[in-house]
């Protein structure tokens, strides 16, 4: 079954001295984009929480916070690591001094702009060892991992209907068009037929031979046999890897290109009025299916 890179989950948690709340977001993307909002405090929290996220999603732009607060309200209070603050007015000082030499004005920065920096204002930890603290957040990760990776499921589930659906849209249409392609193969010939005859009498000397030979090029330029088979055999590698269970969000995305290409090649061939219509069709349907497939992990 495929899986959704669109889920979310939440989870609240609490010890004796702090409470939390997870909120862990995914929505589709290239690769695995992970951005985590953690507490820098809580020694050794990033590492064990891209470690545990890594392992069970293997694709998406994945968003994870974690809001923690001390149960005593005296450690809730902000502090300002002087250091980083030093730095960082140096730092703005050097911008300003930079842009004013080079004729740009910029706008004063407030103090909470300041204040928002990384690493310069924190809640202060309420002890030093926080090896509790991240043994109790670590293991509250595993059940909110367990909701987002089943709700991402519940999505892929819906998502697998819907891909099955276009599927057998785009092969019933390639079997029409399969269809049209014969009707049009004796109108084809009567045509080719006619255009040698106009060509033999319209050009005394003419080798019918080369004549036969040109016109039997434009026959096998127009046949769209190969295009047809193509689509059938990317259909059934569509359906082959929706059931290996595996993340097929690539490979699915590289088939949608292909399918594109045989539609694009077959309206280039049609040479008909219903085949061109059959092709337009089955572009709009393999549009439709890769749209869809922009979500699968």
């Amino acid at each position: 079954m495929l899986q959704s890179m669109t889920a979310f989950a939440s989870r609240s948690g609490q010890t004796e001295t702090h409470v939390w709340t997870w909120e862990l977001r995914g929505v589709n993307g290239k690769g695995l984009d992970l951005r985590l909002r953690l507490p820098d405090w809580v020694s050794g929290l990033e590492q064990a929480v891209r470690t545990a996220v890594q392992g069970r999603v293997t694709r998406g732009s994945v968003t994870l916070g974690l809001r923690l607060t001390a149960r005593d309200s005296a450690h809730n209070a902000l502090h300002v690591d002087p250091a980083a603050l030093t730095a960082a007015l140096a730092l703005l000082a050097r911008v300003e001094a930079e842009a004013e030499r080079q004729g740009l004005r910029l706008a004063p920065s407030s103090a909470v702009e300041i204040l928002a920096m990384r690493g310069l204002a924190d809640i202060a930890a309420p002890d030093p060892d926080t090896g509790p603290l991240l043994a109790a957040l670590t293991a509250d990760l595993g059940p909110l991992l367990d909701d987002f990776v089943a709700m991402r499921a519940a999505e892929g589930r819906a998502l697998t209907t819907v891909l099955c659906d276009h599927l057998a849209t785009i092969s019933s249409l390639a079997e029409t068009a399969a269809r049209a392609a014969e009707a049009r193969r004796g109108q084809m010939e009567e045509t080719l037929t006619t255009a040698l005859a106009r060509v033999m009498e319209g050009a005394a000397g003419a080798d019918p031979d080369r004549v036969a030979q040109e016109l039997a090029l434009i026959a096998v330029k127009t046949d769209v046999t190969e295009e047809i088979d193509r689509l059938r055999a990317h259909v059934a590698a569509a359906r082959a890897l929706m059931a290996t269970g595996e993340p097929a969000g690539r490979k699915l995305d590289f088939l949608m290109q292909e399918f594109n290409r045989e539609a694009n090649t077959l309206c280039s061939k049609a040479q008909s009025a219903e085949l061109t219509r059959v092709g337009l069709d089955l572009k709009a349907a393999i549009d439709q299916m890769r749209e869809q497939v922009q979500n699968v992990e």
